[in-house]
């Protein structure tokens, strides 16, 4: 459905070492973005998460109610991703780690906040 994301940033270098380790996690690819140095890009299966320097020249926020929420292959993935993240800047956000009941079915979440401040999840649907 997206072919992208972006999220704004205060801080380059310091969103570029918690994103280089939760994106690894993943197995998404770091872009080169040496042409467009306001920006850190990463793709995985055909999408894109860019961090960026507001254009407008204003300080980067998020947004109040806002989430992005990364698909994993599993409850193992969805642990390392948190790990990485908390080791990395991040903070956790609601609850620790684990599964979620809802009328969709089992879900394994893990919540963190980025280094400015966005709400990211880690997704994996429960067989």
């Amino acid at each position: 459905m997206f072919s992208h994301i972006a999220l704004g940033s205060n801080d380059l270098a310091r969103t570029k070492i918690f994103y280089d380790a939760i994106m690894a996690v993943q197995g998404a690819e770091v872009m080169d973005t040496s042409k467009k140095p306001d920006r850190l890009m990463y793709i995985h299966n055909g999408q894109r998460i860019i961090l960026i320097t507001p254009i407008n020249g204003q300080p980067a926020t998020c947004a109040n109610g806002e989430t992005l929420g990364l698909a994993m292959t599993s409850p193992e993935q969805v642990d390392a991703w948190h790990k990485a993240g908390t080791e990395h800047g991040g903070v956790t956000a609601e609850d620790p780690p684990g599964v979620r009941h809802s009328p969709m079915g089992d879900m394994y979440l893990a919540y963190l906040r980025d280094p400015d401040g966005n709400k990211l999840c880690a997704f994996y649907k429960m067989p």
